[in-house]
């Protein structure tokens, strides 16, 4: 998977403002570089692949990258954490429960998305290909279904 300039400025613009605002442990002054082929991904029964860059996301606030399959469409659900992502392939869309299905907006590569904690929402991975975001959250990782 190659990245845009664009794609790689914003991941890294993420990456030294979380970890300048303490939100990870220093990892002692080191460059820490990961080519794609050294990511570790971690596959959920549904499909959806997490690929852990810092942080133990049950435990604590995380960074990593996520593939969701082409076609998906979640339950709708909220997070107790907010959210943080940056689309680097595919095209995502993220709509909050209730909202007017004309607001939804197509993320496709390049794209930033907050979703706020405690917002229902339902989010889809809309394009023919898998859809990959780099992802923080700024708690531990969870995913709590709600009635719609």
């Amino acid at each position: 998977m190659r990245l845009s300039k664009l794609t790689t400025s914003i991941i890294c613009a993420v990456s030294a403002s979380i970890l300048t605002t303490g939100t990870f442990a220093a990892d002692n002054g080191q460059i820490i570089n990961m080519p794609s082929s050294q990511l570790h991904w971690e596959t959920t029964k549904e499909g959806v692949g997490f690929a852990p860059l810092q942080g133990d996301r049950f435990n604590e606030s995380y960074m990593a990258i996520v593939r969701l399959p082409a076609g998906l469409i979640s339950p709708a659900h909220v997070k107790s954490a907010n959210m943080y992502g940056m689309v680097v392939s595919g095209t995502i869309t993220n709509l909050a429960i209730g909202a007017d299905p004309s607001t939804e907006v197509e993320l496709a590569a390049g794209s930033y998305y907050k979703i706020p904690a405690g917002l229902a929402h339902i989010s889809k991975c809309v394009s023919a290909v898998d859809c990959v975001t780099f992802l923080y959250q700024d708690g531990k990782f969870d995913f709590l279904p709600v009635g719609q």
